[in-house]
């Protein structure tokens, strides 16, 4: 027999593995493997997506190389010469770049500011309707532009102002001069935020409608027989029922912050319009498949990813610590 060890006052021996730990450890390593073997065909669900995100979200990354190195058509796919932040530093001292810069945090500001709070204001005023039929087609109506093409949505913007479009006949009518909406620069934003309010609020009111109806019926009891008024009651109960999924949905639409419409920018923008509404991803459109400058535009975007997700962890940090929802 072995004798027991003696330790001194104030000391801690550290717990040994042995034969119990192996088997726990063991046992888990187990568990999953029946787990998956029972439930194989619903882990097999998971392999396209898996594939998808591998092909073309991850793999792509290791093109970012070519921002360090000068990559030249027909050579290799990784570069021809090490450059360092010869890249870097030719867009931080290039003022366009600097100009499409701000245009992508103002366009991305004010997208923020009007698509995000207008899906739950429209969200609880359906959820006021009480007729179920005008309720289900004021939804369809709202969930409809959602589904049109960008291509589609793009001509309807530009039919609609248009010189002999409805809105400049209606000015002509009111005896107002008309207005070039898409060949002044002035009105670039507010036509692409009021199409983008147009086409996404109405969608984006399905994830609070959902989370609408797991708030329990008897906390608005409650709150009635407190005397709330209806506006009380969607104060102190339906807004902090809805919280952790606007929380959520903030946090994702923070990190998207830089990713400014490339689509519908590159429909409606011109050459007239460039300086209001040239963004970074238009930017390196035209930088990289057009001037075929392909290490500049790696580098402009590996900056523009490193800022995003700046952006989703400070806003994940944030948000854990004042209301306590956060991602991860």
């Amino acid at each position: 027999m072995s004798t027991p060890q003696t330790l001194s006052p104030g000391t801690t021996r550290e717990p040994e593995a042995g034969p119990a730990g192996g088997r726990r450890r063991r046992a888990g390593g187990g568990a999953w493997v029946r787990a998956l073997r029972r439930d194989w065909q619903l882990y097999s669900l998971a392999i396209l997506p898996l594939l998808f995100f591998l092909i073309f979200r991850y793999a792509p990354m290791l093109g970012n190389i070519i921002a360090f190195r000068k990559f030249e058509p027909g050579g290799s796919i990784f570069g021809e010469q090490w450059v360092g932040l010869r890249y870097v530093k030719m867009f931080l001292n290039d003022p366009t770049f600097w100009n499409v810069f701000s245009n992508t945090l103002i366009l991305g500001a004010l997208t923020l500011i009007f698509c995000f709070p207008l899906p739950i204001v429209l969200a609880l005023l359906l959820n006021e309707i009480r007729r179920r039929a005008l309720k289900r087609f004021l939804q369809s109506v709202s969930y409809l532009p959602h589904f049109l093409s960008m291509v589609i949505v793009a001509g309807l913007v530009m039919q609609m102002t248009a010189l002999d479009g409805p809105i400049n006949a209606f000015l002509d009518f009111v005896g107002a001069s008309k207005v070039s909406f898409m060949q002044d620069s002035d009105w670039f934003r507010t036509i692409y935020v009021g199409s983008e309010v147009w086409q996404t609020v109405g969608w984006g009111t399905i994830l609070y409608l959902a989370a609408l109806t797991t708030i329990d019926d008897q906390l608005y009891e409650a709150a009635r027989m407190d005397g709330a008024s209806r506006w009380r009651q969607i104060w102190h109960v339906t807004l902090p029922g809805i919280r952790p999924t606007a929380v959520t949905l903030l946090i994702l639409n923070i990190g998207t912050f830089m990713a400014v419409g490339f689509e519908k920018v590159l429909l409606l923008y011109n050459p007239l319009t460039y300086p209001t509404a040239d963004v970074i991803s238009t930017y390196l459109y035209r930088m990289g498949l057009e001037s075929s400058n392909f290490s500049y535009a790696a580098a402009i975007g590996l900056f523009e990813a490193v800022i995003g997700l700046i952006l989703i962890l400070s806003a994940n940090v944030i948000s854990r610590r004042t209301v306590g929802t956060s991602l991860w």
